[in-house]
């Protein structure tokens, strides 16, 4: 369970977490509440945890780099290339919807 890539979509409540390892292949995906997410990043061993930029992404992501990840920010303009299929909050943090 060593992903050394996570995807994080950020919500009110529940988050959702896409793990992958050098390769590129998933290692897990995850739905986390709020009080667990601490807890999980703690645990997990240091990465690169990239997710969209939003109104409480710079929170989250002050929270996680103090754990000692590489946190890195996107867009909302430049993750939309990553997501392929149908959006739903658990592909959230892999694959966006072509059409709008």
């Amino acid at each position: 369970m060593n992903a050394t890539t996570i995807g994080l979509d950020l919500a009110k409540s529940i988050f959702q977490v896409h793990g992958e390892d050098g390769q590129g292949r998933i290692v897990f995906q995850k739905k986390l509440r709020r009080g667990q997410l601490d807890a999980f990043f703690a645990k997990h061993p240091r990465c690169v945890v990239a997710m969209e930029a939003c109104g409480s992404a710079h929170y989250w992501g002050r929270t996680i780099a103090a754990l000692g990840h590489e946190v890195r920010l996107i867009p909302a303009a430049y993750v939309k290339p990553f997501v392929r299929r149908n959006k739903n909050d658990a592909r959230g943090t892999r694959r966006r919807s072509a059409r709008r």
